[in-house]
């Protein structure tokens, strides 16, 4: 309460008397929940960041609901098909252009004035371009464009279209032709112990760094625990680890610093 309206509160109070009496809560319900109603004006101006959010999103989509429900009333096939939809009397036809929806006519069904097929919209031929230079955006291909469309929007031989424009694009085919990725090649079993061994460093953990050997061949692991992970270091460890097991053939790392640079040690 504002210190004008505490005192024009004080000046009502003093001009009248009150005989004040305690009243349980329960008995004063009426009061409390008026207490709690909104005031008219009351808001701080404060916006719903997720009503923002999906604000932002409507203004950036191809095609709106008013548009589609516009175009609909123009498009010479989907207006018939909006009529009989709504006086039920979409049966069996031999028009080609009407048999794609008999044959959905149980799944079809129209909101806000447009036709929606399950959750996809069926947009009219006067919004199909835009819709497709939408799905084309970024160039995903044929396969991405078409998934993406079906969990959206349909109209009869939508897959055709997409076919034809993908075909025709070069950054689709670009990306559309690019080589496979190459499988795995297992490392082969090595025949003897200690000949093939693979070094890695782990950690840190608990303030130290462990470098971990492992024999291809037996899985015998030698864990040494470190403090620092230099070369001089890591040169030591192994060269003791070699005075014991001999030295292998082969020696696999990921090419850390410490290892490459032991390598040219080991190899002069």
């Amino acid at each position: 309460m504002t210190a004008a309206r505490l005192q024009r509160y004080a000046v009502f109070l003093s001009e009248h008397s009150y005989d004040i009496e305690y009243k349980n809560t329960t008995k004063h319900c009426n009061a409390d929940a008026l207490s709690r109603l909104p005031l008219k004006g009351s808001s701080d101006g404060a916006t719903d960041p997720v009503d923002l959010f999906y604000t932002a999103q409507i203004e950036t989509l191809p095609v709106t609901s008013a548009q589609i429900r516009h175009e609909t009333s123009r498009d010479s096939t989907l207006s018939r098909v909006y009529d009989m939809l709504m006086l039920g009397t979409l049966k069996k036809t031999d028009d080609p252009d009407i048999i794609p929806y008999i044959n959905r006519q149980d799944e079809l069904s129209v909101h806000q004035g447009c036709i929606v097929w399950g959750n996809r919209v069926i947009i009219p031929s006067g919004l199909q371009e835009r819709v497709l230079t939408e799905l084309h955006d970024g160039h995903p291909g044929v396969v991405r464009m078409k998934s993406v469309a079906r969990s959206y929007v349909w109209w009869p031989n939508i897959d055709k279209q997409i076919e034809q424009l993908c075909s025709s694009c070069l950054g689709c085919q670009r990306s559309g032709h690019m080589p496979k990725s190459a499988p795995v090649h297992p490392w082969e079993w090595p025949s003897n112990p200690w000949q093939r061994i693979h070094v890695d460093f782990a950690g840190p953990f608990m303030n130290f760094m462990f470098l971990i050997v492992i024999d291809a061949h037996s899985k015998w692991p030698e864990v040494f625990t470190m403090r620092s992970t230099t070369t001089t270091l890591t040169i030591e460890l192994l060269r003791n680890l070699f005075a014991r097991h001999g030295i292998p053939e082969q020696l696999v790392s990921d090419n850390g610093p410490q290892l490459i640079y032991e390598a040219e040690w080991y190899s002069t």
